[in-house]
């Protein structure tokens, strides 16, 4: 399996790797609702009755309530069946957001700005669809240095060096209030090399073994959300959860 970052591939390519490993993913998935993950209790501190909410690529992972909240994915499987929960669903890109300048009061978007090849098109579609003094949920992987075989086989384009990151978002209006180490991915890479394996040469029994016992277990095992001001000491910390506020209109740096 190649370890080197995917920089060459085209976003057409890179949504292609992103359908070819999530959509049998979230065909043969059951949704897991908002309230079982550790990112509830913070949820709950930021939504209000009359706010206007976006959660981009949930999959069948939704963070925010799926009442109330609007929801855009790329996967037909994944729309789908969040429709069939209630879920106000369209398919669609980060980069190209069917709605209005302003349209929401809290924005959230986990694990999806490394995967598209164009970060500016997707952080500037998030900044123009929040309003001023919105929220901003956003979980990246950091640390380029810690690119392996299962950044590749996930459709990532990219980790992010801490300082690069703040920069980035703060190009587009938003600053950092906010942070936690986040993620669920194993430890043991010796772990995450056996569910490569399966998933590639036994691709329905790995999907089952995910679906019904690591992912609850998973679930289970989840660490209480640590959220301290600003930015976290970022060192040996693989994938990081920013809780930003929407301050005025993004720079404009290209058509």
């Amino acid at each position: 399996m190649n370890t080197v970052p995917l920089y060459a591939r085209s976003d057409l390519e890179l949504l292609e790797v992103n359908r070819q490993f999530y959509d049998p993913l979230w065909t043969d998935a059951r949704l897991v609702k908002p309230e079982r993950f550790n990112t509830w209790p913070l949820v709950c501190s930021l939504v209000s009755p009359l706010q206007r909410r976006l959660e981009v690529a949930p999959g069948l992972r939704p963070r925010l309530p799926i009442e109330g909240t609007h929801f855009v994915d790329i996967s037909a499987p994944a729309v789908a069946k969040l429709h069939a929960h209630g879920a106000n669903a369209l398919r669609g890109l980060v980069s190209s957001l069917p709605f209005r300048d302003g349209a929401f009061d809290l924005v959230c978007a986990f694990d999806i700005v490394e995967h598209v090849d164009d970060e500016d098109g997707a952080l500037s579609e998030l900044s123009r669809v929040a309003a001023p003094g919105a929220a901003l949920l956003l979980s990246v992987p950091l640390h380029p240095s810690y690119w392996t075989a299962f950044d590749d086989f996930v459709g990532h384009r990219r980790r992010y060096e801490p300082e690069r990151l703040i920069a980035k978002l703060a190009q587009y209006g938003f600053v950092v209030k906010q942070s936690a180490v986040y993620g669920m991915q194993p430890e043991s890479s010796r772990l995450v090399d056996i569910g490569m394996w399966f998933l590639t040469h036994r691709r329905a029994r790995a999907l089952w073994w995910y679906n019904n016992i690591f992912m609850p277990l998973g679930m289970h095992f989840q660490k209480r959300l640590a959220l301290a001001p600003g930015m976290i000491a970022t060192e040996k910390v693989d994938e990081i959860l920013l809780v930003c506020q929407k301050n005025g209109a993004p720079e404009q740096t290209h058509p």
